[in-house]
């Protein structure tokens, strides 16, 4: 029988002192809510940046291409990609699809409100996949009829509430340019994206509006989107296909683009490093103060057995599988709040946010085994070690003094 692990059962289960219980259950609990808010702070960060990601990803593309010059509008240059181009990106095993599109400033005039906008042209190959995703009503664009795509447009919630405008109301949208040339559209459908800088800026409609107004050729557009499979390797790509175009072109990657949503995410990352150093810290020293205490509460029983010939590596030994066993029980209840909380999150969303503020509605989360699996091994090891200190107390309790102490 491993005499050791038996004493330290018995203190730590069946002890009958009121004091030894409340330590045990503080230390428990303080175990317990360290991992808990540990587990939940990696969820919310990595629920955080994938879903803020995704938004502008999905609208926007990985990676832009467009025509290299000195324009700075909101209107591109036109230029008709070489075959070459097109043939390096169907090859290219990091993209997923591309898709062509081209912008021109416009202005929306309609029930006394004036609204300034981007209109993005897209045509027939567009993945309408996100978007559908953040239909508040109507539908896509339908490019069946060509003639009454052209007379379709798509706008955000945003925009339809500046405007009090909702699906199927018309209205005449000016382009810029001299002269300004008007342009009646039906609203086909309304969609929320989530970030203001995209939801207040874009509306959608068919790229063949821009090359009339533009006196473009057919096969002219804007700019290609292209969209990668793995967005972690998003620099890599985007460094490969910048040095495949062609002298004419550039590229610009979605973090290019929109610098300040990805400098707060990444900030986001030094805030969960912080917060998981201050809560193991909490629970390290909560499970130091409880072992010190228990070591003073036990300084007879630790006299005893020395005087019966135990070593003091094995009094440490009992103390330490006592302080195991308490890491234990809140690992286990600790896996269970912030498991559960995560769960009741995913499923009724109840923790809400300013959208405007967030970008979100509600607190994502998103929880890999992996992630909790090393916040309980990085728990249990960093507590044995730090505990391996105090345990040492024991080496200086002479057994004399300790029987008498009272």
């Amino acid at each position: 029988m491993n005499t050791e692990y038996f004493i330290a059962g018995r203190i730590a289960v069946k002890s009958e002192r009121t004091f030894s219980k409340l330590i045990v259950r503080i230390a428990i609990a303080g175990v317990m809510l360290s991992l808990a808010v540990m587990m939940l702070s990696v969820a919310i960060i990595k629920g955080f940046k994938s879903e803020i990601q995704e938004k502008v990803r999905g609208y926007i593309g990985d990676v832009r291409i467009f025509k290299f010059d000195l324009n700075n509008s909101f209107e591109l240059s036109p230029f008709t990609p070489a075959a070459e181009t097109i043939n390096d990106l169907k090859k290219n095993p990091d993209v997923e699809y591309f898709q062509p599109y081209a912008t021109k400033p416009a202005i929306i005039s309609v029930n006394d409100e004036v609204e300034g906008i981007v209109y993005k042209g897209i045509d027939k190959t567009f993945n309408w996949d996100y978007i559908r995703k953040h239909l508040v009503s109507g539908n896509v664009i339908n490019f069946t009829d060509s003639a009454a795509a052209m007379k379709q447009i798509m706008i955000s919630q945003f925009t339809a509430d500046r405007l009090k405008l909702k699906t199927g109301d018309s209205f005449i949208m000016h382009f810029v340019q001299d002269p300004p040339r008007p342009r009646k559209f039906t609203i086909a459908g309304i969609y929320s994206i989530g970030v203001e800088e995209i939801d207040k800026g874009f509306v959608i409609g068919d790229i063949n509006v821009i090359r009339r107004l533009n006196n473009w050729k057919p096969n002219e557009i804007g700019g290609l989107e292209i969209r990668v499979k793995d967005f972690s390797k998003l620099q890599q790509v985007s460094r490969t296909i910048y040095e495949g175009l062609e002298m004419k072109l550039k590229s610009e990657s979605v973090q290019e683009y929109f610098p300040a949503i990805f400098t707060w995410l990444s900030l986001l990352d030094v805030n969960t490093k912080v917060l998981l150093i201050l809560m193991m810290v909490v629970g390290v020293i909560n499970m130091i103060t409880a072992l010190l205490i228990m070591i003073l509460e036990r300084t007879n029983m630790i006299g005893m057995l020395k005087a019966f010939g135990m070593t003091d590596y094995g009094v440490m030994k009992i103390f330490l599988y006592n302080a195991l066993y308490l890491v234990g029980i809140g690992l286990i209840l600790g896996n269970i709040l912030g498991l559960g909380l995560a769960f009741l999150q995913q499923t009724t969303h109840i923790f809400k946010l300013d959208q405007t503020s967030y970008y979100l509605s509600y607190v994502p989360l998103e929880v890999h085994f992996i992630d909790v699996l090393l916040l309980n091994i990085a728990t249990v090891v960093i507590c044995l070690i730090v505990l391996i200190l105090p345990s040492l107390l024991v080496s200086k309790i002479s057994p004399l003094k300790a029987i008498r102490f009272k």
